[in-house]
């Protein structure tokens, strides 16, 4: 009850501060979806992962009011709308490599312009695989609001553990690349790509928006990938996939 109660009160915050801007109001009621996932919420994991949304809220436009940015690519289809945000990993003159190494994440609208799915490519998975990436989505329910600074923190404590191996360094690195730059701490390497959306339009003051610093911490001694971080089309993910793994899997 307590929890509720705060949720209460950082909307009323946030309502007050934001007033006129029904795309948070949507973004909120998408968040509390979170709380029953299975009731709201279908993942598809293959080749790509797919987030399905069973009672949609969210329309096309309140994603470009919240990232500021256009998708690359807008198509019509028979239940609606397509969207393609591409992602290309670029070197030090923001240029972009060769050769290439991209990944893309696609929005499917339907007849209500209301979010109906959401994916992302293979190589995305590289550095946020499926098991986990679904685990951090489920944590987002039970969350803490960050009404100064606009930010969700999901509860790792509610949510089952997975037994499964992380991705190691070599795999990482063959996939993508040499990084940008390599951070050298005590225990553990951080890895930093950046790349570069490519987008229709840009709103003034948000250009920095365009290009995405993925940071993946890897551990020194066991060369697992332990943390992402990174901005999407202003969709900042940051995941410890430590406080989601079982430990028996370390083990293993």
């Amino acid at each position: 009850m307590k929890s509720k109660t705060i949720r209460v009160i950082c909307l009323v915050v946030l309502a007050a501060t934001l007033t006129g801007c029904a795309y948070w109001w949507r973004a909120y009621q998408t968040y509390q979806q979170m709380g029953e996932f299975d009731k709201y919420f279908t993942v598809v994991a293959a080749e790509d992962f797919t987030l399905k949304f069973k009672e949609p809220i969210m329309l096309s436009e309140d994603f470009v009011s919240l990232a500021r940015l256009r998708p690359t690519e807008e198509t019509p289809t028979p239940d609606g709308k397509h969207w393609r945000y591409w992602f290309h990993k670029i070197d030090g003159y923001k240029k972009r490599v060769s050769p290439a190494v991209e990944f893309h994440s696609d929005l499917n609208f339907n007849k209500n312009d209301k979010l109906a799915a959401w994916s992302f490519s293979s190589l995305f998975l590289e550095i946020a695989p499926p098991k986990f990436l679904e685990a951090s989505l489920r944590s987002i329910g039970g969350g803490e609001i960050n009404k100064d600074k606009m930010q969700l923190r999901g509860n790792t404590d509610a949510i089952e553990k997975i037994a499964a191996d992380l991705p190691k360094k070599p795999a990482v690195v063959a996939k993508l690349g040499q990084p940008f730059e390599i951070k050298k701490e005590k225990d553990k390497e951080i890895y930093v790509y950046r790349f570069l959306l490519d987008t229709k339009t840009i709103d003034e003051g948000y250009e920095d928006r365009a290009i995405s610093e993925v940071k993946l911490s890897f551990d020194n001694k066991t060369q697992e990938l332990i943390r992402m971080a990174g901005r999407f089309a202003g969709l900042k993910i940051s995941i410890n996939y430590k406080k989601f793994q079982d430990k028996s899997a370390d083990d293993s």
